[in-house]
């Protein structure tokens, strides 16, 4: 056997052995694709109940989840949103993105580096045995050092106190600014107020010690970091994102 042949059929042989191992990995992938959307699904609703303190140890996620009411909020007038089919599948972050569905912000609005924001916001609330509203969820993000911070934020039915408080996806330094995710830091959010006696977002983080019952403590060698969350509660609390949801809430329009 000349060596040209041996070459053609190790290369035969190689191109098939490719060619098997490409259809095995795709059908792996397409297979375990329905188990990973829904391990994201359930991943992402343990971290609203989470931020929210509704979620016990052991506890099922689905049955926790169960006690959640998602409504889509227009963030144009604070209105919520009756539509069921757009309700199921939405995604408030995928929406900021497609042209469609998202606004630009105007720069001198832009205080969270965002450019864009989704039209509709998908707000997650917790009722009373009266339907009167408990616990309102808010996802949030804003720009750190390194990356946009996702997370978000409990507010209790008075539209000021914060009830809980957690960022589900961030890339800060370890150590510095990922210390964002530190359980004892975030502890700090529970109960203090995110307005003024106006209503004006006074909720920022200090730059040392939290001195304010609208304050909690700074993260040391992360200011860039802490400085994004502090821009990211007054935008998204402010009169452009959630501010008129919860004046209607507030108001009892909703």
């Amino acid at each position: 056997m000349s060596k040209g042949n041996e070459v053609t059929k190790t290369l035969l042989v190689a191109t098939l052995l490719c060619i098997v191992c490409s259809v095995l990995v795709s059908i792996t992938v397409v297979s375990l694709r329905p188990t990973q959307n829904k391990n994201a699904d359930l991943d992402f609703k343990k971290n609203i109940l989470m931020s929210a303190g509704l979620l016990e140890e052991g506890q099922d996620i689905e049955e926790a989840f169960s006690k959640v009411t998602p409504v889509l909020v227009d963030m144009e007038t604070g209105k919520i949103v009756e539509n069921e089919s757009l309700l199921k599948g939405y995604n408030q972050t995928k929406a900021s993105t497609n042209p469609a569905l998202n606004t630009k912000i105007k720069p001198e609005n832009d205080i969270a580096g965002l450019s864009m924001r989704a039209k509709l916001a998908k707000v997650y609330l917790t009722k009373n045995s009266a339907g009167k509203i408990e616990t309102m969820i808010f996802n949030v993000r804003g720009k750190g050092l390194w990356s946009t911070m996702y997370g978000f934020i409990a507010v209790d039915s008075d539209t000021n106190t914060i009830k809980g408080f957690g960022y589900y996806s961030h890339g800060e330094t370890p150590g510095l600014g990922g210390e964002v995710d530190n359980p004892s830091w975030k502890e700090q959010w529970i109960g203090k107020k995110i307005f003024d006696a106006d209503w004006d977002v006074q909720f920022a983080v200090a730059k040392a010690e939290a001195s304010s019952e609208y304050q909690v403590d700074g993260l040391s060698g992360a200011t860039i970091t802490c400085n994004g969350v502090t821009s990211s509660m007054k935008y998204w609390f402010g009169p452009n994102a959630y501010g008129k949801f919860l004046e209607n809430v507030r108001s009892g329009e909703i």
